[in-house]
């Protein structure tokens, strides 16, 4: 039996919860749209998934092949042998800035996004002849939350551009944060030069002075991201090389699942 409109409008503004508006015939017929914007309903399963056609993130295997190989770097490089000696005695430093320790801890823990879910995988390589060592890092994280820590360490020369530390083996640390410029790939980019220098307690070496590079891109929904250390100098062409062939590389997986799908 239908109803006059005004008694079936006056019928469902009584209802109260989808089971009682599902009973009264006409209810969800007459008023799609005020039902579904209805404060506390109840979301549909699909409620919080992807969107159609929106990028899905990297699988572990996807980020795997996108990541960088001794190849891409030249013959005086090959697969670590282990952390550099030089970590854990200048980057694991204490100092009284905030923004400026948060930028240490991300340089010894080597990860610029904190604990944020995704895919993740990540190499690492040396130079023996340079006593230098690069980590390439393929993470999916959203264009956001990429987006932030660009903006982060674009503001890092202003904020942190001198400061000191204070480290395990070299004593207290003269830190300088300067802007490098990087190869034009990806969608977004921002590039580091941090230098350390302090005194070394080894009898050897009067002093110890480390340079470190980080580069971040953003491609589509994914990262990369290069630290290249030494405490000779730093191989700016690794750093270059590996930013390039790395994007490059995740293009074109990036690419190769969506013909796939």
């Amino acid at each position: 039996m239908s109803l006059p409109p005004a008694r079936l409008r006056a019928v469902c503004s009584l209802a109260l919860t989808a089971a009682t508006l599902l009973t009264v015939p006409g209810c969800l017929a007459g008023e799609p749209e005020r039902a579904a914007a209805e404060p506390g309903a109840v979301p549909s399963p699909s409620a919080g998934r992807r969107a159609e056609g929106e990028t899905p993130d990297l699988t572990a295997a996807q980020a795997r092949d996108a990541l960088i190989t001794v190849a891409d770097l030249g013959a005086s490089w090959e697969p670590t042998q282990g952390a550099a000696t030089w970590r854990d005695g200048l980057l694991k430093a204490v100092t009284d800035m905030p923004e400026c320790q948060q930028l240490m801890d991300a340089l010894y823990t080597e990860n610029l996004f904190g604990d944020a879910p995704g895919t993740h995988a990540v190499t690492a390589l040396d130079d023996g002849d340079a006593e230098a060592q690069l980590r390439y890092q393929v993470a999916t994280r959203g264009p956001q939350a990429v987006n932030r820590t660009l903006a982060w360490l674009n503001g890092l020369p202003q904020t942190c551009g001198r400061f000191t530390a204070e480290s395990q083996s070299a004593g207290e640390l003269d830190v300088e944060v300067s802007q490098i410029e990087l190869p034009q790939v990806g969608d977004a980019r921002e590039g580091l030069r941090v230098t350390l220098t302090g005194e070394s307690t080894s009898e050897d070496d009067e002093s110890s002075a480390l340079t470190l590079e980080v580069a971040a891109v953003r491609v589509g929904e994914d990262a990369i991201v290069v630290t290249n250390g030494t405490l000779g100098e730093v191989s700016e062409d690794a750093t270059d090389q590996a930013v390039e062939r790395g994007a490059q590389r995740l293009t074109g997986i990036r690419e190769q699942g969506r013909t796939q799908t």
